[in-house]
């Protein structure tokens, strides 16, 4: 089964164009996987809509080492190149290789 990592700006702008892509995934044959830092950093920006989807569906949290979310994503993406980053940072995206999940036109999900 494929692994999609989950950053912040993908979860929160997923939410507000509602998008479910937890349904995506899983038609997908994909896994969710979020850092903990990711969590931190929702709670940290009062995402309780966030939390609240996140918990409602099955995911699986890991710990990576990483002072932040985008360091652990990272990491993680390094680690295993045949995982998807899902992020609309295109910071972050310039620093990894791995194919990225981003959302389109509102409500369109692809993978790059």
């Amino acid at each position: 089964m494929r692994q999609v990592i989950l950053d912040t700006s993908f979860i929160l702008t997923a939410i507000k164009q509602k998008v479910d892509f937890f349904h995506v995934l899983e038609k997908e044959g994909m896994q969710a996987v979020i850092p903990e830092q990711t969590i931190r950093e929702s709670k940290g920006l009062g995402a309780g809509l966030a939390l609240e989807i996140i918990q409602k569906n099955e995911f699986k949290l890991i710990k990576i080492p990483g002072r932040d979310a985008d360091s652990a994503i990272i990491r993680f993406a390094r680690e295993n190149p045949t995982a998807v980053v899902a992020t609309l940072d295109s910071g972050l995206q310039k620093k990894i290789r791995n194919h990225k999940m981003i959302i389109r036109q509102k409500k369109r999900i692809d993978i790059v």
